[in-house]
């Protein structure tokens, strides 16, 4: 979801950077995404409470972790599931205490194809996603349901494309090129976006579906970023 900011340098782009292509009216954006938290780093580096303090009555707060979560190899990051679930409702809470309303969404499936054949890759995080959602009457946008179906139905080559796999010489931050399917390029940000417009619209978002629209024509724009560091 986070903003890049070597825009020259490097052609990755976060899906939150990317989604006021798809707003219309009075709304603004303020992303505090950063790559590679989880929600245990997040809150212990400060960065929720950082959030919290600029929550205003009537925001939309919009959380998407698991990516992170996972990762047991790094205890700065490495959140067990129920821990993961504390997490997001201590976020829930927190924000809807301050008048704030709350909008969930899963991680984003990684791209991973073996013999040809995709396979999902962020165990039952999603689904505590969903379980957290469902406990706390929040909507869930199940981008990582999305994201499974989109990558399946484009094949272990023509998904290549739309995440961070960089050629040799192709930009100057990986001038000996890159492998990353985690990460997503622009084309790939757009079409994550349209997914979360498409949910917020099927399942009737209230607080969001009024500022979210599918353009014709699509014209990529970017946040602005909050400066938060």
């Amino acid at each position: 979801m986070a903003d890049k900011t070597e825009l020259d340098a490097s052609p990755e782009r976060g899906w939150g950077q990317l989604f006021p292509t798809y707003l219309t009216g009075n709304i603004v954006i303020e992303n505090h995404a950063k790559n590679g938290r989880s929600t245990k780093s997040f809150l212990e580096e400060g960065r929720w409470n950082e959030v919290l303090k600029r929550i205003k009555r009537g925001d939309i707060v919009l959380i998407e972790f698991g990516h992170n979560d996972t990762k047991m190899s790094d205890p700065r990051r490495f959140a067990s599931i129920e821990l993961y679930e504390d997490n997001l409702m201590k976020m829930v809470k927190e924000a809807q205490k301050k008048g704030a309303k709350v909008v969930l969404a899963t991680p984003i499936s990684r791209r991973y194809f073996k013999e040809g054949v995709f396979y999902p890759r962020h165990g039952g995080y999603p689904e505590a996603m969903r379980r957290v959602a469902k406990r706390m009457n929040v909507p869930c946008l199940d981008l990582e349901a999305t994201t499974a179906e989109w990558l399946r139905g484009l094949g272990d080559e023509e998904s290549k494309p739309y995440f961070m796999n960089v050629a040799a010489g192709e930009c100057t931050k990986f001038p000996e090129g890159k492998t990353d399917n985690t990460h997503l390029r622009e084309n790939g940000a757009l079409v994550v976006g349209r997914m979360a417009v498409e949910q917020i619209q099927a399942l009737n978002v209230k607080c969001l579906k009024k500022y979210v629209q599918i353009p014709e024509t699509i014209e990529p724009k970017y946040t602005n970023p909050c400066g938060i560091e």
